[in-house]
């Protein structure tokens, strides 16, 4: 058995999918750490509380990430394209 991962046949798409798993959690990441900050401004300005829109709107963004990475999205992204080049080859 070769030691060389690049020789088994399902490296290309694992290798795609280590990198949308991480490209997920950078992302998780930077949204925590700039809500907090964005939330610990809106507290130390004792302002109007508009942390929240911020906080919903990237929310809904990470939660689509979320569900292209683990979700039923996944299914559509990952061969919705090839899938769809045949069924047009078939129709000519």
């Amino acid at each position: 058995m070769p030691d060389d991962q690049t020789a088994h046949p399902n490296y290309a798409e694992a290798k795609r999918r280590v990198e949308a798993l991480k490209g997920f959690y950078i992302h998780a990441l930077v949204y925590i750490c700039v809500i907090s900050a964005l939330a610990g401004i809106n507290t130390i300005t004792r302002g109007d509380w508009w942390v929240h829109w911020p906080l919903l709107g990237w929310g809904l963004g990470l939660i689509g990430h979320a569900l292209a990475v683990y979700g039923p999205m996944r299914r559509v992204g990952q061969d919705w394209e090839a899938r769809r080049i045949d069924d047009e080859l078939r129709r000519m």
